[in-house]
């Protein structure tokens, strides 16, 4: 299945009203430990994952980056990207990325924020990838932590007044398709655990540079419910180089 409730126009009016969608980058509590792992773009040939709004793409280019692809299944992602983009080496491809095809080694850089998780197999996505870099190029991408996406509901447990008691872990092992509720809306994502990512990057020759599960900044504890960020992982980061 290939997920884009992204063009349901209810479900993209209630994104576009988030923090990272209206603010960008700084909007985005994982923001500032990303940054700190991706590499220097300087005249690198750079390719988006889910691109989304676009601003990952943009932020490439404003960093040097030669050129820039950002691909993406939702058209009213990619209007908002074309917009909001003024740098001339962005382009942006409407694609699911299951089905990226791509001359090999034609990237030195291959990015991908939060969007994992709405594909089926991480292992076919992770070979492709590796024939698309070059030799000592970087693939960096940001998912939903497997401990936030294994029971499939990704919301607490509360008591019969409310309380938060604690986040749900079950099904670990069982990995496949899972019926979330994000923006009040029922989506599909798919539950993989830490096994199959790491994993999946060494068998597809990739040596795994950095693994880091983000905390919310201490600037946007005080937003609502973000101190409850930090009782669960929610997200996970990892750098990975073709060897």
């Amino acid at each position: 299945m290939k997920e884009n409730r992204y063009d349901d126009e209810e479900f993209f009016q209630k994104y576009s009203q988030m923090s990272r969608s209206q603010k960008g980058l700084s909007g985005a509590g994982e923001w500032s430990t990303l940054k700190k792992l991706l590499p220097d773009f300087a005249g690198k040939r750079v390719l988006d994952l889910g691109c989304g709004y676009g601003w990952h793409c943009i932020y490439a280019a404003e960093q040097g980056a030669a050129s820039v692809i950002g691909v993406d299944l939702s058209d009213r992602m990619l209007s908002v990207a074309r917009e909001k983009t003024k740098c001339p080496q962005v382009r942006y491809q409407r694609c699911a990325i299951e089905d990226i095809a791509f001359l090999p080694e034609s990237f030195d850089v291959v990015l991908s924020s939060l969007a994992l998780h709405y594909v089926e197999s991480f292992e076919q996505v992770a070979q492709k990838v590796a024939g698309y870099l070059v030799r000592g190029g970087d693939f960096v991408f940001s998912v939903e932590h497997p401990v936030f996406t294994a029971y499939g509901s990704q919301d607490w447990f509360y008591s019969d007044s409310g309380e938060i008691l604690h986040f749900p872990v079950d099904r670990y092992y069982y990995e496949g398709p899972r019926q979330a509720v994000f923006l009040g809306e029922k989506v599909t994502k798919y539950h993989k655990t830490l096994t199959t990512y790491l994993d999946g990057l060494l068998q597809a020759g990739f040596s795994i540079e950095r693994v880091v599960e983000p905390q919310p900044p201490e600037e946007m504890r005080d937003q609502p419910g973000m101190k409850d960020e930090m009782r669960r992982p929610m997200m996970l980061i990892i750098a990975a180089r073709k060897k």
